[in-house]
């Protein structure tokens, strides 16, 4: 089937929860708008694609997804932009790394066409549900999930993918307190690091509830196997300033996630003549740079903050705080310029927006 083939059938939702929408208290993620796409695997391809009225679904108590965890996920965001347009950002980007989850996790690939007209599609039926407010976004989550309804252990023969769509907010209202990890492991080499898989943050919720206990919004990832270098923050890839320079870890390793906004801050920062390198990381380094006084921001990087400023990191039984938020002109330069493409209010030179 070719993407002119790829014909989605449309059953409108009779009425509309727009009108029960509070904006001035708009929660992260808990808010779904009145439709979502769905379409089955079965028989070793893909069929039945459909909007429909947003509502629960059915699983028999059987479903592998629940058993075996071949469950992978997408996050990205729609803007209205400052002319009244609407735009998708970077879903190219988004399509081929769900395609490598899936294939990491033995479940079937969408056809990146497929993927971005499901989502261009939902949301333009969905449109009034972008918001028009400085901050605010249409948060995208394409899923796919294992259906076999059999505990046997092997790969599911039949899958669901959806899209759903959440109006929301700033994911931080302030910049974020984190703590450097020394024994919990966020991935391991061989694993499913590299993959957006759904085990991946139910596993790192038990040990981030521990920093949350003491005063950290997050936790900052360390190695597996001698926890000396430094892989991600929390639910984010993570950026360092030392010595004008945005130093990161290499995706390289199979046990850091690619990250989209990450690579849109390296390549803006780039084209503006910053140096950049993308390397190992060790935590001394960033101790040593923190005691000196040499690091000058560091912050984390995904869909759902953009750029998430950390104002203080904890390391064994020290606490460093980071230098003013109004002193880090770069980052803040760099947020303010994607923001900017993003709605619109300046060129779009790299051609990240998707227009709907």
């Amino acid at each position: 089937m070719t993407l002119s083939e790829f014909s989605i059938s449309i059953d409108k939702s009779s009425s509309s929860q727009l009108q029960t929408m509070d904006w001035e208290n708009l929660p992260f993620g808990k808010v779904f708008t009145d439709h979502m796409f769905v379409m089955e695997y079965r028989d070793g391809s893909w069929s039945n694609p459909r909007i429909t009225p947003f509502q629960h679904i059915e699983m028999h108590p059987a479903m592998s997804a629940i058993h075996y965890g071949q469950s992978i996920f997408e996050g990205l965001k729609a803007y209205r932009q400052h002319d009244g347009r609407l735009s998708v950002f970077r879903p190219d980007m988004n399509a081929k790394r769900f395609n490598e989850s899936a294939k990491r996790m033995c479940m079937p690939e969408v056809p990146e066409s497929w993927l971005i007209e499901a989502i261009r599609s939902l949301v333009k039926i969905d449109s009034d549900w972008v918001p028009n407010k400085k901050g605010y976004s249409l948060y995208i989550r394409p899923f796919m999930f294992a259906t076999d309804a059999w505990v046997g252990i092997k790969p599911s023969e039949t899958y669901t993918f959806m899209v759903i769509l959440s109006p929301v907010g700033n994911y931080y209202s302030e910049p974020v307190r984190v703590k450097i990890e020394p024994h919990y492991t966020r991935a391991a080499k061989g694993g499913v690091g590299r993959a957006k898989a759904a085990g991946n943050y139910g596993a790192s919720m038990y040990p981030a509830k521990f920093a949350q206990d003491n005063g950290f919004h997050q936790l900052v990832w360390t190695d597996a196997k001698e926890h000396k270098y430094i892989e991600e923050s929390g639910t984010m890839n993570i950026v360092f300033q030392i010595n004008n320079t945005l130093i990161t870890p290499s995706e390289e390793e199979d046990t850091i996630l690619r990250g989209i906004t990450k690579r849109s801050i390296l390549s803006l920062a780039s084209h503006w003549g910053i140096p950049v390198e993308e390397r190992k990381v060790s935590v001394a380094e960033i101790v040593d740079a923190l005691k000196s006084g040499t690091l000058q921001d560091a912050f984390g990087a995904g869909t759902a903050a953009t750029l998430a400023h950390i104002a203080v990191i904890g390391y064994e039984d020290e606490v460093f705080h980071l230098p003013a938020l109004e002193s880090r002109e770069l980052s803040l330069r760099i947020k303010n310029h994607l923001d900017a493409i993003k709605l619109g209010e300046a060129e779009d030179s790299f051609g990240w927006n998707a227009l709907v």
